[in-house]
């Protein structure tokens, strides 16, 4: 990745919160527990999975500058959901957490001299990352879910509407 390139991931990266924050308040708070089908996430289940991700991000940032070449985790993210029970915990929370880890890790790796992200993590699943790999994906996880939620909104908008339509026509056929 060139300079360019890096600096315009790093400004996804920087604005995901606000971006995230801004898509929210589209969506009634209401219908966020709403899931799209049994295996599907509800919108404050994919919070609380952002958040997660984001830990584990600021971790392997972190052991990329540091620990060049090491070895970081993976995760079972949908196991994590069920175990950590996402759709029990506080949305908010975890977007105030996201933010603060995201913020912490944005304010490190904007200084980084250009010879640094060039090191490495070997990730189980993905094999070796370089910091720019790490950016990349960091940068573009929080759109790909900002689409994910306009979905869930979608679907549960469709639903609402086939209910609305099913109860008309009850009613209408109930005072013929």
């Amino acid at each position: 990745m060139n300079t360019e390139e890096r600096q315009h991931k790093l400004a996804i990266y920087r604005d995901a919160h606000d971006q995230l924050a801004d898509a929210l308040e589209k969506f009634p708070e209401a219908m966020w527990g709403f899931k799209p089908g049994p295996e599907r996430w509800s919108i404050r289940e994919i919070i609380l999975h952002i958040t997660d991700s984001e830990a584990n991000s600021y971790i392997r940032c972190r052991r990329a500058i540091a620990e060049p070449g090491a070895t970081v985790m993976a995760y079972d993210e949908d196991q994590w959901a069920r175990g950590l029970g996402y759709a029990d915990q506080d949305p908010q929370a975890a977007l105030a957490l996201f933010k603060h880890l995201r913020g912490m890790t944005y304010d490190l790796v904007k200084r980084l001299p250009d010879a640094v992200w060039a090191n490495t993590i070997d990730h189980p699943e993905n094999g070796v990352m370089t910091l720019d790999d790490w950016l990349g994906v960091y940068a573009n996880h929080v759109p790909e879910h900002i689409a994910q939620i306009q979905a869930t909104h979608d679907a549960w908008r469709a639903d609402k509407e086939g209910q609305s339509r099913h109860t008309a026509g009850s009613l209408f056929r109930h005072f013929q």
